[in-house]
């Protein structure tokens, strides 16, 4: 059973509300058990690309913003960075909707003094700066892995296997993407040194990450869409990755296998 727990702060990304791949029940499940005294929205919360196509918006997406909303009203500092895919909202940049106050990007101080520059991280991703057309194309084939998750995760939970996503693992296997994913946490790490700041916390890339990087804490939040990870930052400014599918998954009974799959 999951406990309560109250954060000073909390960075997510990558939500993709408007999607069939939006993790948003789940998502729902983390905000009922974590809380923060500010929550920064790193993103790619909303994802307009889709939405142009013809949205996909059950009850829980609206479940998601609505409660983002109370916690607003109940006093969490909430602060919205924009990412590609709610690339509309940056024209809005300081600015306040309903308490969420919009920024392009934002200088975080945590407990301990350390400095961290917080953005959504495509302005360093050069396919979706120079070739917008070839990040759709990836886009819509990102998706397509995302859906296979669906079936085979159906297959493996009657075998009574744990989650697996084809889609992550694409992304980490393939040479090429694999490469694409240091030179993007490179480039970030860059930018933080150019800064004269301490580290660097994103998302874009959906792929969750707390490390050193020549002396910078690259810090990507990952996504809702399939790893569902989030960054908290506790009251004494240390920076924890929570990976809160396994949280979730923890917490079912261990599946029986069905009987007749047994014989066969």
């Amino acid at each position: 059973m999951s406990t309560e727990r109250s954060y000073r702060t909390l960075f997510i990304s990558d939500v993709h509300l408007g999607t069939r791949t939006s993790q948003a029940e789940m998502l729902l499940d983390f905000l009922k058990y974590n809380d923060a005294d500010t929550i920064f929205l790193v993103g790619d919360i909303i994802d307009f690309w889709r939405i142009k196509r013809g949205a996909v918006w059950p009850q829980t997406h609206n479940d998601v913003l609505q409660k983002l909303l109370r916690k607003v009203r109940k006093g969490t500092r909430v602060v919205f960075i924009p990412g590609n895919h709610d690339e509309g909202i940056r024209d809005y940049a300081g600015m306040h909707f309903g308490g969420i106050e919009i920024e392009r990007q934002a200088l975080h101080v945590t407990a301990d003094g350390r400095r961290f520059v917080v953005l959504h991280g495509d302005e360093y991703d050069v396919i979706v700066r120079y070739a917008r057309w070839l990040a759709l194309l990836g886009d819509r084939g990102y998706e397509f892995a995302l859906w296979c998750n669906g079936p085979l995760n159906f297959i493996r939970r009657r075998l009574g296997l744990g989650y697996w996503s084809l889609s992550a693992y694409l992304k980490h296997r393939v040479k090429r993407a694999a490469n694409f994913i240091g030179a993007f946490e490179q480039n970030l790490a860059e930018e933080a040194r150019r800064q004269h700041v301490d580290g660097i916390i994103c998302g874009h890339i959906h792929h969750a990450a707390s490390r050193m990087i020549e002396g910078v804490h690259y810090i990507n939040t990952g996504d809702w869409v399939e790893s569902c990870t989030a960054v908290a930052e506790t009251d004494t400014g240390e920076m924890e990755l929570i990976r809160w599918r396994e949280v979730v998954e923890a917490r079912m009974p261990v599946p029986t296998l069905d009987p007749a799959l047994k014989a066969a």
